[in-house]
C-alpha cells in the first residue's frame, strides 16, 4: 500500500477495498439515487429474465464504460490489466455475480466486452484475477462513483443538453483568473462545508459582477472522504461524489460560459492519491512492493506526498494521463487547465534527478491540447522560474502556454507585508513588474494569493499585515495596494476567493468563505471591480494594460515611490501611467515622467474614501503634462498628489458618449424624429427601428422606444 506521508492536503485515511467478495451497494444521496435508480431496475430485470451470453471481444472503441445505443442498447466495458488471467464486471445489473459477465483478452493487455441490456445509472466493478489472486477494482476510467471506495456507475457522456455553444475563451492579454475552491465558495443553508456545485454556481453571479471572466477551480476528482484540498484526488476521471454529478459540473460550466466566464481545471499527475487508490496494484502484480502497472517501481515512484508517481514511461499510462487532459477539455467543455506542482512530473525531486519521460509527457499533452483545442490554455504550476516551461515544443520547451511566477508573488508580498516602510525595496518590485518569460507578458500568472500562498503557514494578505485586525486601515490598504500591483502588471492577474472582501485567517477546507463580508467590505469590492474593468480596458480607456510593453521609468526607492507605463502600440486611450506609493506619508506636489504632453485623467485612485469610509481621500486630479520640463528619460512630466499606500492610474482620452437603441436616427435625444422614423418602418426587419432584435419592427420597439422618451446623451 502506498505510503500516508506528509500532505499539505486534509489528510483522508478510508480504506481501500481488496476483498475479492462483491461489494454491498452503499447508500446513495438522493441525487446519485435519482441518477442510478432507472438503470438498476431496468437492467437487474434483465439480468434476471436473460441467460448470460457468450462473450467476445468489443470491436466497439473506448476504455472503461462506454454506453451504446441501438437494439438492444448496453455498455462496453475495457479495462487495461495486462498481467491478469480473468477478468469479469459485476455489478448491480447481473446482481453483482462474479462469474457470469467475462471480458475477453484482446492480446495487448486490455480485455473487454459488450454487455447488453446495462444502462446509465448501473453501478459496477471488475472483478481481476491476477498474480496474487482476485480483486474487485474500480474502473481506472470512472466518470462517477457512489464514494472514494464505493462502487463505479456508468454514466452517459453525450446525455447532457448544453444550453450555451461556441464559447469562446477571452484573449490571454484580457484573463482576469479567479481561484475557487468548490466546498468552501459554495454557500451552505447552514454554512456547513463541502458545498457542492449546485451551490457554488449560485455565487457566479457576485464574479460576473466583479468582472473576472475565468475561474481556476481547485481539483474536483474523486478523493477520500468529502472534505479536502483536492490534491489527493483517487478516481482522476470522476467528479468528487460530495460536490455532485458529472451533470453537475456540466451545468457548472454552462453557467458560467452564460456569464462570460471561462472555466479552468486544476490537474495532479505529479502523484495520486495516496489514500483510497483503486490504481494500487491494480491487476495485482507488482515489483518492489510498489503500486502495480500504473506507477513507478523504483525510486521514482517517492515524492513528497508519497510512493505513488505514475509511470512516466509506460505507454498505457501516459495515454491515460494525456487522454485525461483532453477528456476535461472536450467531454466537459473547459476553457483550461493548471498543471499542480510540473516540477515533480519532470523531476524526481527538488533537487532532481530529471525524469526525462516525464518531460517527454508533458510536451505531448500540450502538443495534443493545441492540436484538439487550440484556443484553450494551459497553465503549469512549477515555481522554478524556468523559461523553457513555456516555450513552443518545437523549440525543446514543455509547451505550456503560461505559468505561476514566484519572480512576482515573492518580492511583491514580502514588501508590503513587512512592517516598516524602510524595509520596503522599491528595486524588488520593479523587478517583479518586469519579470518575463520568453519576452511574452503573458506567459506569467501573477498574484498576491493563491490557495498554498495563503495557507501552509502563510496567511491571508490582510491577516499577514497586520494579523488578527485584516479589517485595519494598514491591511486596507496594503492589500489593496498590492491587488493594483496585481492588475496593472505585465502577465495574467489570478484572485483568490474572498480576496476581493478581504477575507482573514487563511485558507482552510473546512472553513468556508464569509460572503458577510461582501457587505461589511461593499467599498474594498467596488475597488477590485473597478481595477478588473479598467484591466480589461472595458471603458477603451486603458488598452496599455493588455499589452506587451511596460517600462519602469520611475524608482524612488527613499520616498517609497515606484511610476510605469503600460502601452499596446500607444497614443491616447493605450499609454497608461500607473503610480504607486509605498510608504504611510501622501506625497503632495510630486513630479513623474510621462510618454506625451496634454491632458492626463485618473482613471483610478485607490484612496478614495468611497473604497473605505477611513481613506484619506487625497485629492488626485487629472493634470497637464508639459515638454518644457522632461523628467525620468520620459520626454514629459506632470505634477499630482498621492496618497499614503495608494495606486493611481492616468491615461488620456475621453469615453466614448452614450448610446441608445432608441435613438434611431443617432442624434443623441431620442424624440419625435425618433418616433417617425420607427413608424415608417413598421412591420419591416429594418435594423435600426427593430430595437428589441426580434426580426420585425413591432409594438414591443414602440414601447421601448416611448420607456426611453426624452433621454439625452
Amino acid at each position: 500500500m502506498p505510503k500516508n506521508t506528509t500532505q499539505i492536503m486534509t489528510p483522508k485515511t478510508s480504506p481501500k477495498i481488496f476483498t475479492a467478495m462483491p461489494p454491498r451497494t452503499p447508500r446513495l444521496s438522493t441525487r446519485v439515487l435519482a441518477s442510478s435508480l432507472l438503470g438498476t431496475v431496468l437492467t437487474s430485470a434483465v439480468a434476471l429474465s436473460v441467460a448470460a451470453p457468450l462473450f467476445a471481444q468489443s470491436a466497439r472503441p473506448g476504455v472503461g464504460a462506454t454506453p451504446y445505443f441501438g437494439t438492444p442498447a448496453g455498455t462496453t466495458f475495457r479495462v487495461w490489466a495486462p498481467n491478469a488471467t480473468a477478468v469479469r464486471v459485476a455489478g448491480t445489473f447481473n446482481n453483482w455475480n462474479s462469474t457470469s459477465h467475462p471480458l475477453v483478452s484482446e492480446g495487448n493487455g486490455h480485455w473487454s466486452a459488450d454487455v447488453n441490456f446495462c444502462y446509465a445509472g448501473a453501478q459496477y466493478k471488475f472483478v481481476i484475477t491476477g498474480p496474487t489472486g482476485t480483486v474487485w477494482k474500480n474502473d481506472a476510467r470512472a466518470r462517477q462513483l457512489t464514494s472514494s471506495v464505493g462502487n463505479s456507475i456508468v454514466v452517459n457522456p453525450n446525455a447532457y443538453n448544453w444550453q450555451v455553444n461556441n464559447f469562446q475563451i477571452p484573449s490571454w492579454n484580457e484573463l482576469v483568473v479567479y481561484e475557487l475552491h468548490i466546498g468552501t465558495f459554495g454557500q451552505t443553508p447552514k454554512g456547513t462545508v463541502p458545498a457542492n456545485l449546485d451551490q457554488a454556481k449560485a455565487k457566479l453571479d457576485h464574479l460576473a459582477d466583479l468582472g473576472v471572466n475565468a475561474v481556476q477551480v481547485m481539483p474536483f476528482w474523486e478523493f477520500p472522504q468529502n472534505i479536502s484540498w483536492g490534491y489527493n484526488g483517487s478516481h482522476p476521471y470522476a467528479i468528487e461524489s460530495a460536490y455532485g454529478t458529472p451533470t453537475d459540473l456540466k451545468e457548472f460550466v454552462d453557467a458560467a460560459h452564460a456569464r462570460g466566464i471561462a472555466v479552468f481545471s486544476d490537474l495532479v499527475f505529479n502523484h495520486l492519491g495516496p489514500n483510497d487508490l483503486d490504481l494500487w496494484q491494480y491487476d495485482g502484480w507488482s515489483q518492489n512492493n510498489g503500486g502495480g502497472i500504473f506507477f513507478f517501481q523504483d525510486s521514482r515512484a517517492n515524492t513528497p506526498w508519497g510512493n505513488t508517481r505514475p509511470d512516466y514511461s509506460r505507454g498505457e499510462v501516459r495515454q491515460y494521463i494525456r487522454d485525461n487532459v483532453l477528456h476535461w477539455l472536450g467531454e466537459y467543455r473547459l476553457d483550461g487547465h493548471r498543471m499542480d506542482g510540473t516540477k515533480y512530473i519532470r523531476k524526481v525531486d527538488q533537487a532532481g534527478p530529471e525524469i526525462p519521460e516525464g518531460w517527454s509527457l508533458l510536451q505531448w499533452i500540450n502538443d495534443s491540447v493545441n492540436q484538439q483545442f487550440p484556443e484553450k490554455i494551459s497553465i503549469c504550476e512549477d515555481l522554478d522560474n524556468n523559461a523553457w516551461l513555456t516555450k513552443t515544443t518545437g523549440a525543446g520547451g514543455a509547451g505550456f502556454d503560461s505559468q505561476w511566477d514566484a519572480q512576482f508573488y515573492w518580492p511583491v508580498r514580502g514588501n508590503l507585508i513587512t512592517q516598516n516602510d524602510a524595509d520596503r525595496d522599491m528595486w524588488a518590485i520593479r523587478n517583479a513588474i518586469t519579470a518575463n518569460y520568453n519576452a511574452d507578458a503573458f506567459q506569467r500568472v501573477v498574484y498576491t494569493e493563491s490557495h498554498d500562498e495563503v495557507a501552509n503557514g502563510q496567511s491571508r494578505m490582510p491577516e499577514a499585515i497586520w494579523p488578527g485586525n485584516a479589517g485595519s486601515w494598514y491591511s486596507k490598504k496594503r492589500s489593496t495596494l498590492g491587488a493594483a500591483v496585481v492588475m496593472t502588471s505585465p502577465g495574467i492577474p489570478m484572485l483568490f476567493q474572498g480576496q476581493e472582501f478581504l477575507e482573514d485567517g487563511w485558507f482552510q477546507d473546512t472553513d468556508p468563505v464569509d460572503w458577510s463580508k461582501k457587505t461589511t467590505y461593499a467599498g474594498i469590492n467596488a475597488l477590485y471591480k473597478d481595477l478588473i474593468k479598467l484591466r480589461k480596458n472595458e471603458t477603451d480607456l486603458t488598452r496599455g494594460l493588455t499589452g506587451q510593453s511596460t517600462n519602469v521609468h520611475h524608482v524612488n526607492n527613499s520616498w517609497k515611490v515606484l511610476g510605469f507605463h503600460r502601452w499596446m502600440n500607444g497614443g491616447e486611450k493605450d499609454d497608461v501611467i500607473v503610480v504607486m506609493n509605498f510608504s504611510a506619508t501622501p506625497r503632495t506636489g510630486y513630479r513623474m515622467g510621462f510618454p506625451r504632453d496634454g491632458r492626463w485623467k485618473v482613471r483610478f485612485n485607490s484612496d478614495w474614501n468611497g473604497y473605505s469610509a477611513d481613506f484619506a481621500n487625497t485629492g488626485t486630479y487629472d493634470l497637464d503634462a508639459t515638454y518644457s520640463t522632461p523628467w525620468d528619460g520620459m520626454p514629459a512630466s506632470g505634477i499630482f498628489d498621492i496618497g499614503a499606500y495608494s495606486c493611481v492610474i492616468f491615461s488620456q482620452g475621453d469615453p466614448p458618449p452614450p448610446t441608445n437603441p432608441a435613438d434611431i436616427n443617432g442624434d443623441g435625444t431620442v424624440n419625435a424624429a425618433d418616433l417617425a422614423a420607427l413608424l415608417s418602418a413598421w412591420g419591416t426587419a429594418n435594423d435600426a427601428a427593430d430595437l428589441n432584435n426580434n426580426g420585425t419592427v413591432e409594438a414591443a420597439d414602440l414601447a421601448q422606444l416611448l420607456a426611453q422618451w426624452g433621454w439625452s446623451a
